[in-house]
């Protein structure tokens, strides 16, 4: 089968759609299926990964997707963000033309979507869409000065125009689903969450004690500290500013404790003038964007993941805490309720700072508590890896080109 995946995020940002779209693909390449990615560049990054006309990237053969990067230029709201160039759209339709795909599978909602939408139109292909983002909860912290029922309506009218355009619908959460169905649109749907690639997050103890140590001389703060780990996005709606308004109260108990971020964002500085206003800026350390391999080796060598989200569709941050073999304390809503599912390789709380700092520190008092919870955690994620999700992904696939009419299936 022949795959196009439209994604506006990809790497190197860092985000739940990034994360989603790469691991979906590679388990389809390792599956035997042809994948082809298509995403805005970004100045890290080459505008001409895949050359038309050769075909001779269709299928990399070593396990990696081929991509399309659309020249793009800067998102006018985040400055970590990226707008695809409408006016690429010739250009990439040539290359999709070559790579000749039999199913279209779009991520997001901005230019590269339309690409997708623009060409299942004109070479009559089904359209797969995936709801990742809740676009509702999130929209006021891109454009604040707005009023926020006027910006929940613009963001639901825009959602319910691309899902109309699909085929099929994929919804990551059961709150999600919820949400679809608020919305009233009439589409097969299905429940499909990202999944983790496991292989990623399993790790020689060498290998994270020398990791360790390269990040101690990098960050000296680090040495001889406990580290309570956040990974993800840095804006408001990471709720991150709960962690820092918590943090005096463990340090209290704990001395030892560190708080390491991991990410960057648009509140990257100011939660850093906020854990100097809070004056626990010794005790909390601001690493910016890891990369992917650095990512995992960070779960790695931290002694809980700390998770305070409560827009999360996904929450799969949790598991690959969970694959590295520590445990977890979140507040449970959203997608991290449906991952978690309770209180399986750590604790899911409730939006209570007292709850919250009460679970992490009996975890770092009870070494028996920590070492069942730690299991747990390993047996729980191994129920979410990509490759069981991907299986499913194959099935929507098949599904829709069985009762697509004209279309061969790959």
């Amino acid at each position: 089968m022949k795959i196009v995946m439209f994604t506006d995020a990809y790497w190197p940002r860092v985000n739940g759609v990034t994360v989603s779209v790469d691991s979906f693909s590679h388990a389809l390449v390792r599956a035997g299926h042809q994948v082809l990615i298509v995403c805005s560049s970004y100045p890290e990054t080459s505008d001409t990964e895949y050359i038309s006309g050769t075909g001779e990237r269709e299928n990399s053969g070593n396990g990696e997707p081929a991509v399309i990067r659309v020249p793009s230029m800067p998102s006018p709201v985040t400055r970590e963000d990226r707008l695809a160039l409408a006016h690429k759209w010739v250009w990439v339709s040539k290359q999709l033309e070559v790579f000749d795909p039999d199913i279209l599978h779009v991520n997001t909602e901005f230019v590269i979507a339309e690409f997708g939408f623009q060409y299942a139109r004109l070479h009559y292909l089904p359209v797969i869409y995936t709801f990742h983002t809740m676009w509702e909860d999130y929209i006021r912290n891109y454009i604040p000065l707005l009023p926020d029922f006027f910006l929940r309506f613009i963001a639901r009218q825009v959602l319910k125009n691309i899902m109309r355009r699909a085929n099929r619908i994929i919804v990551p959460s059961s709150q999600t689903m919820k949400v679809l169905k608020e919305y009233k649109v009439r589409k097969e749907t299905y429940l499909l969450p990202t999944g983790v690639d496991p292989v990623l997050f399993q790790h020689e103890k060498t290998e994270v004690e020398e990791f360790r140590r390269r990040m101690e001389e990098k960050y000296p703060v680090l040495r001889g500290k406990r580290i309570l780990l956040f990974a993800g996005r840095i804006g408001k709606e990471k709720n991150i500013g709960f962690l820092l308004e918590i943090l005096p109260a463990i340090i209290k108990k704990h001395p030892d404790i560190l708080l390491l971020i991991a990410g960057n964002g648009p509140d990257f500085y100011d939660l850093k003038k906020e854990s100097e206003k809070l004056e626990i800026a010794d005790f909390c350390l601001f690493t910016g964007y890891l990369a992917r391999r650095d990512l995992a080796l960070a779960y790695a060598m931290s002694d809980i993941f700390v998770f305070p989200s409560l827009t999360e569709t996904q929450g799969m941050v949790t598991i690959e805490a969970m694959l590295s073999g520590i445990p977890v304390v979140a507040i449970g809503e959203k997608g991290t309720l449906e991952v978690m599912g309770g209180d399986n390789g750590g604790f899911m709380v409730k939006n209570d700072r007292g709850e919250f700092i009460a679970r992490v520190c009996d975890l770092l008092e009870d070494e028996a508590l920590y070492g069942r919870k730690v299991e747990e955690a390993r047996v729980h994620a191994q129920g979410w890896t990509i490759d069981t999700m991907a299986k499913e992904l194959e099935k929507i696939y098949r599904s829709s080109l069985d009762t697509w009419p004209g279309k061969r299936a790959g």
